[in-house]
C-alpha cells in the first residue's frame, strides 16, 4: 500500500439486501437479517483492521416500522441479542458504541440496554461505532431545529449564534466527524433519509453486493474507489 493511499477516517454504510439475500435462498426475510447482523460483527473488525476510525451503520429507519409485524418483531429480537452481546465484545476490543436516532418508539428494555452499552463503552478509544436506530435524517434535523428554537425562545441565543457548526452540535452526531465515504449495498442508488446533513461532502459508493455477502475485500474495493476521487470540497 503506497504512502498516497488514503483510508477514510469515517465510513457510513447503508446495510441493504438482507431480505433479497434470504429470498434467493428460499428462506424468510428475518433469516437474512440475522445473517446480516452476524456479518456486521465481522465488518466491524475488518474496518478497524484497515484503519477506519469511525463506522456508522443504518440499521433501522423511522420508515422501517411500516414493515410487517413479523419482520419488525424479528428485527427487534436480533437487536436485543446484538445489544446484549455488545458490551463484552466492545470492551474487549476497546470499541465505543453510540446509538443515534429517536428512542421514543423503542421498548423500555431496549432503551435500557442502549444506555448501559453507551455508558459501559464511553471511555473506549478504539473504533467509534455508531448505529442509526429508529433514525431518519429529516427527523434528526427537525429535532435539532426544535432544540434551537427552544433556546431562542428562552433568550439563550441570538440569531447570529445559529451557524452550521451550531446546528451540527444539536444533531445526533455531535462530536462525530462527517463521513468521508458512504457505502450502500444491494444496488440501490439512493441515501434513503440517511445523514442528509452529514453527507454533504461525502463520496458515495454503490455496490450490487447484498449486505450478508459484503466482506473485507468488498470494503477494500470501496476504499479503492474512494482513493480514486478528487475531493476538492468546492475548491479547484
Amino acid at each position: 500500500m503506497s504512502d498516497e493511499y488514503k483510508i477514510p477516517q469515517h465510513v457510513a454504510i447503508i446495510l441493504d439486501g438482507n431480505g433479497r439475500w434470504a429470498k434467493k435462498r428460499h428462506m424468510p426475510r428475518n433469516y437474512g437479517h440475522k445473517v446480516g447482523a452476524d456479518n456486521l460483527e465481522q465488518v466491524i473488525e475488518d474496518a478497524w483492521d484497515l484503519g477506519i476510525k469511525y463506522l456508522t451503520v443504518y440499521a433501522f429507519s423511522t420508515e422501517n416500522w411500516k414493515r410487517s409485524v413479523e419482520e419488525v418483531t424479528g428485527l427487534m429480537t436480533i437487536l436485543r441479542d446484538f445489544l446484549r452481546k455488545s458490551i463484552d465484545k466492545a470492551n474487549k476490543n476497546n470499541m465505543r458504541v453510540r446509538i443515534i436516532g429517536k428512542r421514543d418508539r423503542l421498548d423500555a428494555d431496549i432503551i435500557d440496554a442502549i444506555e448501559k452499552l453507551e455508558e459501559a463503552t464511553k471511555n473506549n478509544s478504539g473504533l467509534q461505532f455508531n448505529v442509526a436506530l429508529n433514525y431518519g435524517g429529516r427527523d434528526e434535523i427537525t429535532r435539532a431545529v426544535k432544540k434551537i428554537a427552544e433556546e431562542a425562545s428562552k433568550g439563550e441565543i441570538n440569531l447570529d449564534d445559529i451557524t452550521e457548526d451550531y446546528i451540527s452540535q444539536h444533531l445526533d452526531t455531535a462530536e462525530i466527524p462527517d463521513p468521508d465515504l458512504l457505502i450502500r449495498t444491494s444496488g440501490e442508488l439512493r441515501t434513503s433519509n440517511f445523514l442528509p446533513w452529514q453527507l454533504s461532502y461525502s463520496e458515495f459508493y454503490f455496490t450490487d453486493t447484498l449486505w450478508p455477502d459484503f466482506d473485507k475485500e468488498a470494503l477494500k474495493k470501496a476504499i479503492d474507489y474512494y482513493n480514486g476521487r478528487d475531493r476538492r470540497f468546492g475548491g479547484v
